[in-house]
């Protein structure tokens, strides 16, 4: 498989606000020299405690931030964060992106079917809008009068699905997770993860799993990123990782959190 998403040297710098008049400006780094390739039709899980670089990473990958060095290319075209929003539709089309917060991330002054369909106005997408939403709605499996409801009468589980069909209804090659299912508990969380794996499995989705839940990288994921402080500390196919930590924050970070051998299964 071909490489669809690449960076190359990533590396972000935030200036950090003066707290007194005639301060001299401090930075912080929130990325170092990241190098990462996700192969199309892969699933690339990102795992490191809060504060590691995971979401910075992201954003810099989708292009809804611009690097302090280094660079991004997707599917051989490079990734300008820093241009308009209309010259980037290239790369919205193909991407879609699930966040953390089944709640805030979602209007309640509009309906559902409102909600998703945003994506295809706003991206140009040509077609039936409200056939193409009815039918991403049911491929996430809520209910046909979904699209006349508002988010409020939702539960959060449900919530995520609405989000995860307003990720998918334009058809984009790559879905992103950042933190999707760490707002739900165990039953839901196993539910989308199920939905997740039918729809990479059906639609040939490329996908890249922001997560601290190890659990859900093994699930899900065929390779993985260890970050930690910015930088990416080891990196393979998930299973080797997981089993055979080569690096002693990746032994740390696994050691009270029970994997399963699948050779065990």
């Amino acid at each position: 498989m071909s490489d669809l998403m690449r960076a190359r040297g990533l590396t972000r710098r935030y200036r950090m606000p003066r707290s007194r008049p005639f301060e001299p400006a401090r930075w912080t780094t929130a990325l170092v020299d990241v190098d990462v390739d996700v192969r199309a039709g892969s699933a690339l899980g990102i795992i490191g405690e809060s504060g590691s670089g995971k979401s910075t990473l992201v954003r810099l990958l989708l292009g809804l931030d611009v690097p302090s060095a280094g660079s991004v290319e997707f599917d051989g075209r490079p990734v300008d964060g820093s241009a308009s929003a209309r010259s980037l539709h290239w790369l919205r089309r193909r991407t879609g992106i699930v966040f953390q917060d089944p709640y805030g991330s979602l209007d309640p002054r509009m309906s559902v079917g409102r909600i998703v369909a945003e994506p295809l106005s706003a991206l140009d997408i040509p077609g039936d809008h409200r056939a193409r939403v009815r039918e991403v709605l049911d491929d996430v499996g809520l209910p046909s009068d979904a699209a006349e409801r508002f988010p409020h009468e939702f539960s959060g589980g449900q919530r995520q699905r609405i989000a995860l069909a307003r990720a998918l209804v334009h058809r984009p090659d790559v879905l992103v997770g950042d933190e999707p299912l760490s707002a739900l508990d165990v039953t839901v969380r196993a539910q989308i993860l199920d939905l997740i794996r039918e729809l990479r499995r059906r639609d040939g989705l490329t996908l890249v799993m922001v997560s601290h839940d190890i659990g859900v990288v093994q699930n899900l994921c065929d390779d993985v990123v260890v970050m930690t402080e910015g930088r990416v500390v080891e990196e393979g196919p998930t299973e080797k990782v997981l089993l055979e930590p080569q690096v002693a924050y990746t032994r740390r970070l696994l050691a009270s959190i029970p994997i399963i051998d699948p050779r065990d299964r």
